[in-house]
């Protein structure tokens, strides 16, 4: 059972998926698209990743504001969650606060010795992604278990 994390952003969205015991998440790959709102060919190949590594549970990053507050690029996660939701109906799709996933996915890339920051950013959204499922496989252990037991 593997879980899939996503970062979702306004031409990208990072992929990254746990190992199938639901400890450790590795980065994946990142889905380009030329604009913000054409998300047919992103669903799809979202879908196309669900179905090959059976997943059933995507963790999607959430950007709230520092003072908890939604902004408009949480509002948009929630039009993109209703979306996976619709295509992926046998996904069950979790929002997980993602602020400073970002910053703590670059750190890693700048102490790697990865100073040029068009390089960092090819890697940076599939990084995020990692960061946002990361965080949400260590705060839900419990539920793993009880998931691969089922």
């Amino acid at each position: 059972m593997r879980i899939l994390g996503l970062d979702y952003g306004t031409k990208t969205v990072g992929v990254a998926m746990s190992d199938p015991d639901g400890f450790l998440a590795s980065p994946l790959e990142t889905i380009r698209r030329k604009d913000e709102i054409a998300l047919k060919a992103t669903i799809r190949r979202i879908c196309q990743i669900a179905d090959e590594y059976n997943i059933h549970t995507v963790i999607l990053g959430y950007p709230l504001n520092m003072d908890d507050s939604e902004g408009q690029a949480a509002l948009k996660v929630k039009a993109f969650k209703k979306r996976l939701e619709k295509d992926m109906y046998r996904c069950r799709v979790i929002l997980q606060d993602e602020r400073l996933t970002t910053v703590e996915a670059e750190e890693p890339m700048i102490l790697a010795g990865i100073r040029d920051r068009r390089k960092r950013k090819e890697k940076l959204d599939q990084m995020a992604a990692c960061v946002i499922l990361q965080e949400w496989l260590d705060n839900h252990q419990d539920e793993i278990k009880e998931m691969t037991n089922d």
